[in-house]
């Protein structure tokens, strides 16, 4: 058995034992298990895993193992706890009892925002109503994601996305595979941008923040649990097409900032806010310029250089791990010469 020490993650959290609002929701069983965590495992805890009749599974940043009844980490699934029926229906029924929501809807979309901004997605039997999903019913996996801001981890990147002396910023699209940090980055641009930086006589803007999956503002009862800034107004679990139309028209952003381009609607609502006038931050899925220029709706805005900035993370060194800044209109680095994959998050 092998215990993962905060060393081996690659980013230091400031250590802490486990939201006590991650407790609360959990069988009395598993808050027991949980509450025995070695400090070192839960400062680093991205997600709970929780799957009826299978061993209780823990993944933290770039590792994942099981846990053992006196919650002991481990590699070995057979000596780990296995999630029963009881413990999936108590967790379901404290989260129901917790929103103010009605369930059909956050059945519907896969998904409950926990105070604190903790998200607990779920499957189970699909229930169809003309061809389309109405809602889920006998749930048997939960997965239980914590929410962390690192605040700073944009400080990098800041100085290269930022006209000081327009007091604005460049359009920016961040691209990063699934699990390195692109929501993290965008979220504490969106909170430095949104306050104001002093230290580089920036003043704060106006951000309008479409937020389709409650995942960088993570709102619970519409209030933001993550600190996206001052100046940012928040549309929580809007689709991003439709909230960019929105914002635009009622809001006067300087700068929009949304997740996860991929639609052709993203696309068409993406040039609406550039002939607007107004600031896009966005990301998207892949791993460098050359595949996410496979996909033909974000290689139509590639083309048309409409972005300013390209930001390249990915996890060579650690999660976060900027490979690269490129100037979107030539494709040049803008890392000084010898820099590349050294900075990180």
């Amino acid at each position: 058995m092998e215990v993962i020490s905060a060393k081996k993650t690659g980013i230091n959290f400031k250590e802490r034992v486990l939201d006590k609002r991650i407790l609360e929701i959990c069988s009395p069983m598993l808050r027991t298990i949980l509450e025995r965590l070695p400090t070192s495992v839960s400062s680093n805890l991205q997600e709970l895993r929780l799957r009826q009749e299978r061993p209780l599974c823990l993944r933290c940043i770039q590792d994942e193992f099981f846990v053992t009844h006196d919650g002991r980490v481990t590699r070995n699934p057979r000596e780990a706890y296995f999630i029963t029926k009881s413990d999936i229906e108590k967790i379901f029924l404290n989260l129901t009892r917790s929103s103010v929501y009605t369930l059909d809807e956050e059945l519907r979309s896969g998904f409950i925002t926990i105070s604190g901004g903790h998200r607990v997605g779920f499957t189970g039997e699909a229930v169809l109503q003309n061809g389309k999903v109405k809602s889920l019913k006998n749930i048997s996996s939960l997965n239980i994601r914590i929410s962390r801001e690192i605040k700073g981890c944009a400080d990098l990147v800041l100085p290269l996305i930022i006209d000081i002396h327009l007091n604005t910023v460049y359009h920016t699209l961040i691209i990063s595979p699934p699990g390195c940090g692109k929501t993290t980055l965008l979220r504490d641009i969106v909170r430095q941008i949104s306050n104001g930086i002093q230290s580089m006589g920036f003043r704060g803007v106006n951000v309008g923040l479409v937020d389709e999956r409650s995942e960088i503002a993570a709102c619970y009862n519409g209030q933001p649990q993550n600190d996206v800034g001052l100046r940012t107004d928040v549309l929580d679990r809007c689709p991003k097409a439709e909230g960019m139309y929105m914002l635009v028209r009622s809001m006067a952003p300087h700068v929009i900032a949304t997740d996860e381009l991929g639609r052709a609607e993203d696309i068409a609502a993406v040039e609406e806010v550039l002939n607007a006038g107004i600031k896009l931050i966005t990301t998207v899925h892949g791993i460098d310029l050359d595949d996410i220029k496979k996909r033909p709706v974000i290689d139509r805005l590639l083309r048309k250089t409409l972005f300013n900035r390209i930001i390249i993370l990915s996890s060579t060194k650690s999660v976060g791990t900027v490979e690269d800044v490129l100037d979107g209109s030539n494709g040049k680095s803008l890392l000084e010469k010898g820099k590349r994959g050294d900075k990180k998050l």
